[in-house]
């Protein structure tokens, strides 16, 4: 029975193979078995966070590979049509080249994530590292490593790229007409990740828009804005416009127009500008640098005073503003400075107003 010949080959050759396959799949989970009971524990415990990379990267390709080995020795113990064995070794040479690119690519990943992004992370200069900006450059990164691995596999192959990259020319033309936008935000992401005019979690000011980044790839960059909506803007949109980075500010700037009343005396006024000047004293988390207080302008209902001062970055914005204000009314009030709001005085010399009952009269 074992000579028996089906396909091409006897029982026993077919038989042999499968035993092949079964051994090696039991072979594989043995292999997986002892690295997670036994290796995996040991490169846990060392300092060294090198061993750790080495050990994510390499275990799964590792595993594919011998199971790749196995069925190629499966294989090759059968008699097959020449047209069958140059198929199935080129689609085994494909495998081959794309496991070790996957090999590569989990290395990259893992080294990204251990080194790159600590080493960003910490400050520098006072200001946050780069860190969020990870997930763009790995996607880049990777991109990058599975074109050179598929570019490889089919070289190795045969196809010649040279003239598969002619072939498409016309259709690749036709294609980046069509992807024209796509490229431009493509093109815009690595503007904002060279540029760095923002980065994840930091608020911006664009065009009427405000909000807090959450996502920047590869075509499109998120915001959520005040009303925790989120709205996403086009890459090549942000790289064409003015931004304002509102987290890159070292201070809040202030510029306060106060009225006072006409009957306001100079003593008083001078007053009511020491006050101003003393708010740094008063106030939480309003700085005394860059602070001016001047008798600026005198309008047609008030005297005006011109207040600049600046809130500290550690400070709310909206609560120092708030507890500024109060602190200058009730000074004002205390002091008895009155604020002017719009109105008008009419002045009626007595000889006009007696001509016009005169007139009323007739």
């Amino acid at each position: 029975m074992l000579d028996n010949v089906i396909g091409g080959n006897t029982v026993e050759n077919w038989g042999v193979s499968l035993l092949i396959v079964v051994g090696t799949i039991i072979f594989v989970k043995a292999v997986s078995l002892i690295s997670r009971k036994l290796i995996n524990p040991i490169v846990s415990k060392t300092q060294n966070k090198f061993d750790d990379i080495i050990y994510s990267a390499v275990e799964s390709p590792l595993l594919f590979g011998l199971m790749l080995a196995g069925l190629w020795v499966a294989f090759r113990h059968l008699a097959l049509p020449q047209t069958v064995v140059a198929g199935v070794g080129g689609a085994y040479t494909i495998l081959i080249v794309l496991n070790i690119t996957w090999l590569f690519a989990r290395l990259v990943n893992s080294l990204l994530d251990t080194y790159w992004t600590t080493l960003s992370a910490k400050p520098k200069n006072g200001q946050t590292g780069n860190d969020k900006m990870a997930p763009m450059i790995r996607r880049t990164i990777l991109i990058v490593v599975w074109i050179i691995g598929i570019v490889t596999a089919l070289t190795n192959v045969g196809v010649n790229i040279s003239a598969l990259l002619g072939t498409l020319g016309i259709g690749g033309i036709a294609f980046a007409l069509a992807a024209q936008d796509t490229i431009k935000n493509i093109f815009g992401a690595f503007t904002i990740l060279t540029d760095k005019p923002f980065r994840i979690g930091d608020t911006i000011r664009m065009d009427s828009f405000e909000g807090t980044i959450i996502d920047i790839g590869l075509r499109s960059t998120k915001m959520r804005d005040y009303d925790k909506r989120i709205v996403t803007f086009p890459n090549f949109r942000i790289a064409d416009a003015s931004v304002i980075n509102v987290s890159a500010e070292p201070m809040r700037r202030v510029v306060m127009k106060i009225g006072l009343t006409y009957d306001t005396t100079a003593e008083k006024m001078a007053e009511g500008m020491n006050i101003l000047k003393e708010m740094p004293r008063k106030v939480e988390h309003v700085s005394a640098k860059d602070l001016r207080v001047n008798f600026s302008d005198f309008t047609d209902s008030a005297l005006v005073v011109t207040f600049v001062y600046s809130i500290e970055k550690k400070g709310d914005i909206a609560s120092t503003q708030s507890n500024v204000n109060m602190k200058i009314l009730e000074s004002f009030n205390n002091a008895g400075l009155s604020f002017a709001f719009p109105s008008q005085t009419l002045y009626i010399e007595k000889g006009s107003a007696s001509q016009l009952t005169d007139g009323v009269s007739d």
